[in-house]
């Protein structure tokens, strides 16, 4: 387990899930374990609420991809231990978790000096900010808190489609 911590080949960056919503991909299972007004004030596109005292008995298969997140990722790398504990290997933690959500999907900066190539990555950053609703900050306001700024939220992806999942059989002989 140390090893697979230490290699952070547990995690999933952020701009990498930002990808796979983008594109309709529905390979995963993108699961919140913060506190229900948290998710209920603001919560990444497709993901599932799942209290961490209730997830051992939330219907997840050990075969599918999950992605455990909170705010900064204490509670999901719990959560994470908790899943491997069980079996769950295809368990991975939201890197940065939704504070590194908020400051690179949904407002990402651009300061005043940057370079070319930093500038042409910041293109891309801006469009993928704008399709879940956030707004990209350049200049001075890059530079300015963004606590005050009410974050936006995306009802629903174009083209995302989450899975209804019966409740889980038991698993063995």
């Amino acid at each position: 387990l140390a090893d697979i911590v230490e290699g952070e080949v547990d995690h999933v960056g952020v701009e990498e899930l930002a990808d796979w919503i983008v594109r309709g991909r529905s390979d995963y299972r993108l699961v919140d374990v913060r506190a229900d007004e948290d998710y209920d004030r603001y919560h990444i596109p497709t993901a599932e609420h799942v209290r961490l005292g209730e997830l051992g008995d939330y219907p997840l298969y050990r075969n599918e991809k999950i992605v455990l997140y909170s705010d900064g990722g204490i509670h999901a790398a719990q959560a994470w231990f908790l899943l491997w504990a069980r079996g769950y290997r295809n368990s991975y933690i939201l890197l940065g978790g939704l504070e590194l959500w908020k400051d690179e999907i949904l407002f990402p900066a651009l300061a005043e000096d940057a370079s070319a190539a930093a500038r042409a990555a910041f293109e891309k950053r801006r469009s993928v900010s704008a399709f879940f609703g956030g707004q990209a900050r350049t200049g001075a306001a890059a530079v300015e808190e963004t606590y005050a700024t009410p974050v936006p939220k995306l009802e629903s992806a174009p083209n995302v489609v989450v899975p209804q999942r019966s409740k889980k059989q038991k698993e063995g002989c």
